[in-house]
């Protein structure tokens, strides 16, 4: 279920793998998309996840559409998803939640300062700067020190791109250019959204995995359409134990 799981302080965070859902062919198992697949599959998926990370806390989670917007969730979490593709939170007790399936999922915490975020960054997110807003958000809430978990994504060698559309995002991001393994033009999104974090002054904990190499991660690459979703989620544990 936990491809990774951490703690650093009151932050607990994890990236999930394909395993320990219901799921059927072709997700096998844990897809945590919000559609596509059976909708009772998909709500067992998230209760699975949500009970093994943090049991009792609120799920606040998004609409990704592949932009720049960061939103604030409050102890209440969302009435509805938000179209968004971050978020921020300086409330105990809510998981944050952003997906992916070859794009760069984000963790992002100050624990002293007790603010959290989690971004989505695929590549039109990377030459938004969605990363950048999510750090200039914390520190509106407080935040002076913050670390960055980066979750698996697909690698530069493998995520081939036309040279217009490379060319386009290296004017933005030039640290995200690179080649295919069979000598194409392409993109590596995880060596822009470091680029990103360094220039920000964030400390980096890099936990990259290649999606599509990986079979025991969803990759749209790989998968196409029907590829599921892993999930990368951050919380602030209570002050009084509950919800760890």
């Amino acid at each position: 279920m936990f491809l990774h799981r951490s703690s650093l302080g009151p932050v607990d965070l994890a990236f999930t793998d394909r395993y320990g859902g219901v799921s059927g062919v072709p997700w096998d198992e844990l897809n945590l998309a919000l559609e596509g697949d059976d909708p009772a599959a998909l709500a067992e998926n998230h209760a699975r996840v949500l009970a093994g990370f943090a049991a009792g806390d609120v799920l606040a989670d998004l609409h990704q559409v592949h932009g720049v917007e960061v939103v604030y969730a409050g102890a209440g979490g969302f009435a509805s998803r938000p179209d968004a593709d971050a978020l921020v939170s300086d409330v105990p007790g809510v998981t944050l939640m952003v997906r992916a399936a070859d794009c760069v999922p984000v963790l992002l915490a100050d624990p002293d300062a007790g603010v959290i975020g989690a971004a989505h960054s695929g590549r039109p997110g990377l030459a938004a700067g969605v990363v950048p807003a999510t750090i200039a958000r914390m520190r509106d809430l407080g935040a002076t020190s913050i670390t960055a978990w980066i979750g698996p994504h697909v690698c530069g060698a493998c995520y081939e791109v036309p040279a217009a559309m490379q060319a386009e995002v290296a004017a933005l991001v030039p640290a995200a250019v690179a080649t295919t393994s069979w000598g194409t033009p392409s993109l590596d999104l995880g060596a822009g959204v470091r680029a990103q974090l360094v220039a920000a002054g964030v400390t980096l904990i890099d936990l990259s995995r290649c999606t599509r190499e990986s079979p025991d991660l969803y990759s749209y690459r790989r998968d196409g359409a029907g590829a599921g979703r892993l999930a990368g989620l951050i919380r602030l544990a209570r002050q009084n134990g509950m919800g760890t």
